[in-house]
């Protein structure tokens, strides 16, 4: 078996299962190691032992690529997969099976942790159609947001991913259409942290707020209503803001009008994210319904940061059929020339 697809696909599945951060990144920094290294060298520096001093090489990822280019499948990769043939999430599988795609995803240009190609190879073994790449703004430093040069670069980089999928040049599941894309701020405001010639030129726009989140309700609504008005935005991101669980603690979700907020974004055709991040679970099941009373469109996403992460759909896919909303009004259940039409007329 390759080494470096064996440290990459066990990174896969612990992002998948929520392992430490330090552990995923043992297994991606030993395959960023070793990938420079024809795979000839790579087996002859396991065989004399050479391999366990180059820097990134621990214990277990020596054991690891021992393994794979010993010609068997690791027993650590094997032990994962058995784990992960059971299914995240126990129901949706309905719907599920009807998610071609994901509108919320970020790289390492932002706050991800992995290259952009790594995302899309994840995509494709997931069996996605499209997945949009929206790293966040500039407002949000924290995150590293994208200053308009650096998005204007990524541009560029996300059309060549795209040509080679293409061409058929490069990994084969480059095939997955890339979408251009932004998790925008919706400033206090209510304006979006990028500049507007520059939303002009993306797929799809997330628009979300993550600063001053316990602002008071009437401040919150008319900062939101400014964001789901702008002309670019397609999708409003997390909209309450909270945390449930995981290693940042719990949030509560900010105050605002929900009917106000989801009457706008059926009138302006802005879906309202479900976000499947086990630790955000945002919107809460009780404005999931007033959202499907507003008539409102939806999206499920995955706002993956990994790319074991980008399975996370199941629990959206989940939290969507418990209150059951509609396949048609789920936005990432379109094929692609479907959903496209519809974000450039929002």
């Amino acid at each position: 078996m390759d080494a470096v697809a064996a440290l990459n696909e066990i990174a896969f599945w612990l992002e998948r299962g929520r392992a430490a951060t330090f552990k995923v990144q043992a297994f991606r920094k030993a395959a960023a190691a070793i990938s420079p290294l024809p795979p000839e060298e790579v087996a002859e520096r396991a065989r004399t032992g050479r391999l366990k001093s180059m820097k990134g090489i621990g214990d277990r990822t020596y054991q690891v690529i021992q393994q794979a280019v010993g010609g068997g499948v690791p027993d650590y990769l094997a032990d994962l997969r058995e784990k992960g043939a059971q299914p995240l999430a126990t129901g949706g599988a309905a719907i599920r099976n009807e998610l071609r795609g994901d509108l919320h995803s970020h790289s390492d240009w932002s706050d991800g942790g992995s290259p952009i190609e790594l995302m899309v190879a994840a995509a494709g073994v997931l069996g996605r159609e499209y997945l949009a790449l929206t790293d966040h703004s500039p407002n949000l430093t924290i995150a590293n947001g994208l200053s308009p040069e650096r998005l204007t670069r990524q541009l560029d980089v996300v059309a060549e991913i795209n040509a080679d999928g293409q061409s058929g040049r490069g990994n084969p599941d480059s095939r997955v259409r890339l979408l251009t894309g932004i998790e925008v701020d919706i400033l206090e405001s209510g304006e979006l942290d990028q500049e507007p010639g520059l939303l002009d030129r993306l797929d799809i726009v997330v628009a979300s707020v993550h600063s001053k989140l316990r602002a008071d309700r009437k401040t919150m609504t008319r900062r939101m209503l400014g964001g789901i008005q702008a002309r670019h935005t397609n999708v409003l991101g997390h909209c309450t803001g909270r945390l449930v669980e995981g290693s940042r603690g719990t949030r509560p979700p900010s105050e605002f009008d929900a009917k106000e907020v989801f009457a706008a974004c059926a009138e302006y055709n802005v879906a309202v994210e479900i976000n499947s991040r086990p630790e955000r679970q945002d919107p809460p099941d009780a404005l999931i319904q007033l959202a499907l009373e507003a008539g409102c469109l939806f999206s499920i996403d995955s706002d993956a940061h990994a790319p074991g992460q980008l399975d996370f759909l199941q629990y959206g896919a989940e939290r969507a059929a418990r209150n059951e909303v509609p396949a048609e009004r789920i936005i990432t259940t379109w094929p692609v020339d479907r959903l496209l039409d519809w974000a450039a007329a929002t």
